[in-house]
């Protein structure tokens, strides 16, 4: 079968899209052929198999030249692709899905997040399936949704003795909006300096242009809280740095609401960090000191004093327990049951 792909950016450097380079040539080994439509397109290495184009973002095209380029290539590319899937951006299907259903092309769309609106539901409408890893995802509603596995590349994510994990150390991974909730972990951290428990933690993650003040608001926060000391403020790193990051840290933190199900959760656990999320998945997955109540800074403050403080032996076996969950949700895994519903 011949598979068309939109997404937003095939590019390893990208801090949030990095990792979709790798889900691409995983997907290669289950299509005779795949074209790819990208908003942006910067540095990458795929199969034969594969080509790429991009709707002209990286040359500053205007949204009105997206749109004109996105129906250029669905048209143009007609007879080389048999059905379409679409990674988050619901704005494809809605664009694209009558042409689609008069081509007789089949679309399927991945859209893993808690929030959605009527314009969600019109684009699961021109849909066969719709993919998600959270049963709290805003599609997984509908009854076409399907649940995947988050799609963790265990090839590349593993621990590495080598690397020195620092004690007491923090890591919060993710883009600097909102709906990441990096607060809660700045509150926590707060709550545990008040008691005088000993830690440092790194931030990592850049804002977009929308969120430039909210990213300013949380550096203020960290001063009037007086957590200068410890806490440290990264630019975003691409996905394949971010495993060294995983590996040196003890502790993963992810504040995200119920719905998303982030991949880095388990990204970090591949690597051998303790992780602590409020994700109600993952707690369902998981050890209860592994898990909070959502955007509740005194319990998460609980959970990391108390996880600093357990024994080695027991941290080992949090460790083990998470790196075993951490393998059910492989990119391998993702690639064959993605395959295998869209084949069907």
């Amino acid at each position: 079968m011949k598979l068309l792909i939109l997404t937003q950016a095939v590019d390893t450097e990208d801090p949030v899209m990095g990792f979709f380079v790798r889900w691409i040539d995983e997907f290669a080994k289950h299509h005779e052929h795949i074209e790819v439509i990208c908003l942006t397109k910067g540095k990458y290495d795929l199969p034969a198999n594969v080509r790429v184009h991009s709707l002209g973002k990286e040359k500053g095209a205007s949204r009105v030249k997206y749109v004109v380029n996105f129906y250029t290539y669905i048209w143009r590319l007609r007879h080389d692709y048999d059905a379409v899937f679409v990674h988050m951006n619901q704005e494809y299907p809605i664009l694209g899905g009558w042409l689609w259903k008069l081509l007789g092309k089949r679309v399927y769309m991945w859209r893993n997040y808690h929030g959605g609106t009527f314009l969600t539901d019109i684009a699961m409408a021109f849909c066969t399936k719709v993919f998600c890893t959270s049963r709290f995802s805003y599609t997984a509603k509908s009854k076409k949704a399907e649940l995947m596995p988050v799609g963790v590349d265990t090839e590349r994510f593993f621990p590495d003795e080598r690397i020195l994990r620092v004690p007491s150390s923090i890591l919060f991974l993710s883009g600097m909006w909102p709906s990441k909730r990096p607060e809660v972990l700045i509150d926590a951290l707060a709550i545990l300096h008040k008691k005088g428990v000993g830690y440092t933690a790194d931030f990592y993650g850049s804002p977009l242009p929308s969120t430039e003040e909210y990213y300013a608001s949380l550096k203020e926060r960290v001063l009037t809280l007086d957590l200068e000391r410890e806490v440290s403020f990264h630019s975003g790193v691409p996905n394949s740095a971010a495993i060294d990051l995983y590996r040196a840290h003890e502790l993963f933190v992810n504040c995200s609401p119920s719905g998303m199900f982030d991949k880095t959760l388990f990204e970090a656990a591949a690597c051998g960090a303790l992780v602590v999320a409020s994700s109600g998945d993952f707690a369902e997955l998981v050890d209860e000191k592994l898990s909070f109540p959502d955007s509740d800074a005194e319990a998460l403050a609980e959970r990391l004093a108390g996880l600093m403080a357990l024994p080695a032996n027991e941290k080992g076996r949090l460790t083990e327990s998470l790196e075993g969950e951490a393998a059910k949700q492989s990119l391998a895994t993702l690639g064959a049951r993605l395959a295998k519903a869209i084949h069907s």
